[in-house]
């Protein structure tokens, strides 16, 4: 493999990373918004800010990461990107911040119309930020953005049917991850109720992202061809294979509430589906433009991919520990009471 090549598969392993967390921190928002009324939602919205409260800072760090390698491994990539695609990308980055204030701000908050106004706004960051990030995945899937500086459409770029789906099954995957955890998450503090509850939402929702994943390859069949061909009989049919098996095993393992086995399956089934389009579209990281033309120059890369092996010696030992701590056992010390309204 050549030194773009590596890079470009550490940046897609980063860039999976924060699908499959800070993806179910945004689809414990979304939840958070269905949990229900003030009283009757209020013990799952304490299970969600109990799950994601102490990563939910951390899991960025995954996009910070992404953007970074980005810049400076692809920066023409990035440029035409950054420029084209301004809106949603703006719009995302601003549902970021809004989505974190509110979270910490209803934290600390006593007035219940305090409450319920940064709960709405939490929520509503929640649907809207992934939304837009996937409008982002559309554009550049259906090759409407082109290099070079705001060379593409500042709108049809990522308002089209490819973005439409994308940014529908973004929302729809961190729901589904989001119910996965949740139900495990449940379990581990001692409340069954609380996690048949999620299992049923997991199951529910996870039917509905399958028909929207199937929507989207009629979709992508007539507005990306190329991305169609790729997926359903070229390189990267395995991948798409495997997400359709993992997603089938998940609600399975769902129905037979295996909620620490379903955390694998679930996470598969998304990889399988991201790597699924990164393998289809490869070399060509937008319209016309390769790998090879896009990369930096190999001292650059080097240097790069040498930062970060020493970061990572840093970093990933810390977020495993992270995750470790607040994946234990907890029943012994669970908060959330044992009550649930119907």
């Amino acid at each position: 493999m050549s030194l773009a090549e590596i890079m470009l598969a550490v940046l897609w392993a980063g860039l999976t990373a924060y699908v499959l967390f800070g993806g179910a921190d945004f689809g414990g928002g979304i939840w958070d918004l269905l949990a229900g009324g003030a009283q009757a939602g209020r013990r799952r919205r304490d299970l969600i800010e109990h799950s994601i409260g102490p990563i939910w800072e951390a899991n960025h760090v995954w996009l910070i990461f992404v953007i970074v390698l980005m810049w400076t491994g692809i920066p023409s990539v990035f440029a035409a990107i950054a420029s084209t695609l301004y809106i949603p990308l703006t719009l995302a980055a601003l549902g970021i911040i809004a989505r974190g204030a509110a979270f910490a701000f209803r934290k600390v908050s006593i007035e219940l119309w305090q409450r319920r106004l940064f709960g709405a706004t939490f929520a509503f960051s929640s649907i809207v930020t992934p939304f837009f990030l996937g409008t982002v995945a559309g554009a550049i899937s259906s090759g409407r953005v082109p290099a070079g500086i705001a060379e593409g459409d500042f709108l049809t770029s990522w308002l089209n049917p490819t973005s439409a789906v994308a940014g529908a099954l973004a929302v729809g995957t961190a729901a589904y991850l989001a119910a996965v955890y949740l139900t495990r998450d449940a379990q581990r503090v001692g409340d069954k109720d609380l996690a048949e509850d999620f299992r049923r939402r997991a199951l529910a929702c996870g039917a509905v992202v399958g028909l929207v994943s199937a929507a989207g390859l009629v979709v992508l069949r007539a507005d990306a061809p190329r991305l169609f061909t790729e997926l359903t009989g070229g390189r990267a049919l395995p991948f798409l294979v495997l997400s359709i098996v993992a997603g089938l095993v998940s609600l399975v393992l769902l129905w037979r509430r295996a909620f620490l086995a379903v955390r694998i399956t679930a996470s598969l089934a998304v990889a399988g589906l991201l790597w699924g389009w990164g393998v289809g579209q490869y070399p060509y990281l937008l319209a016309g433009v390769t790998l090879r033309q896009a990369a930096a120059t190999d001292a650059v890369l080097a240097a790069s991919l040498g930062a970060l092996a020493v970061g990572a010696l840093l970093l990933l030992p810390s977020l495993w520990w992270l995750y470790a701590t607040f994946q234990r056992d907890h029943t012994a010390r669970a908060t959330v009471p044992r009550d649930l309204d119907h």
